[in-house]
């Protein structure tokens, strides 16, 4: 318990300044993270994977509270909009935890390796020039968040890698698409966090230290730098080449996609 504590504040350091520097949640790197502590931990393989995923999302909760709250101060979320779409992404969140435990463990690991790839794709694609909004389809507002709420609760994230490509094609500029975002994070991640806990309530083979699904020395590691160093990796994203930079850290997630794959 102590060292994955300790491994974990390392972690959250890391993860808060990639999620900072390259506009990405920290799950991408967390999630595997974890799946390789536990592993060496010798956890029960078939927990593993819930594990990493319940504690990366249960992070998610406080990294997006820092984040909304400068977002907020800048009036970039759209607060509207964010109503509407977070009833149905809580219900998608807590349905997608369900799921999760469903799965066996290399479907949950193979659907995390496929979302390492298409974020490797999002950071290769060249910086949209076009602030202009498109015209907005409100009635797709609903499936959306449902979907991304599912997905973002298998996956361990807050869903930013998905909100923010649909909101910005869906009637707001990329600013406002991406404050809103991190602001639908927070439902999702509390949803998603809360199910995990309750579904693993009564697991007596999970380790010492859970609550539930969730691992609460990684859990405490992570959020204790992560809240810090997130602030840094924004500050040094106007510092950087930040899209070479993207590329380098693309090719660490291919890699990583690779290893989980294996």
């Amino acid at each position: 318990m102590p060292e994955i504590f300790f491994a974990s504040l390392l972690l959250g350091a890391f993860a808060g300044i990639a999620a900072g520097l390259f506009g990405i949640g920290g799950g991408a790197l967390i999630v595997p993270v974890l799946v390789w502590l536990f592993r060496l931990q010798q956890f029960d393989p078939e927990q593993i994977m819930l594990l990493a995923v319940a504690t990366s999302l249960a992070t998610a909760i406080f990294t997006s509270m820092a984040s909304v709250r400068s977002h907020y101060l800048l009036g970039n979320i759209d607060s509207r909009r964010a109503l509407r779409l977070a009833p149905t992404m809580l219900l998608g969140a807590s349905g997608g935890a369900v799921l999760a435990e469903l799965f066996n463990a290399d479907m949950l690991r193979w659907f995390f390796v496929s979302y390492l790839l298409y974020t490797c794709g999002q950071l290769l694609r060249p910086p949209k020039t076009v602030s202009s909004p498109h015209s907005a389809k409100t009635y797709l507002d609903y499936p959306m968040s449902l979907l991304i709420g599912i997905l973002s609760a298998i996956l361990g994230i807050g869903g930013g890698t998905m909100t923010v490509p649909y909101l910005a094609g869906n009637g707001l500029i990329m600013k406002k698409a991406v404050a809103t975002s991190s602001a639908c994070a927070i439902p999702i991640a509390l949803a998603g966090a809360a199910s995990y806990a309750i579904l693993g309530w009564r697991d007596d083979h999970l380790p010492n230290g859970s609550l539930g699904y969730l691992y609460l020395p990684a859990f405490a590691g992570i959020v204790l730098t992560s809240v810090f160093t997130a602030p840094i990796g924004a500050r040094l994203a106007h510092r950087l080449p930040a899209q070479r930079l993207k590329r380098y850290f693309a090719i660490v997630l291919f890699l990583i996609a690779i290893k989980m794959a294996g």
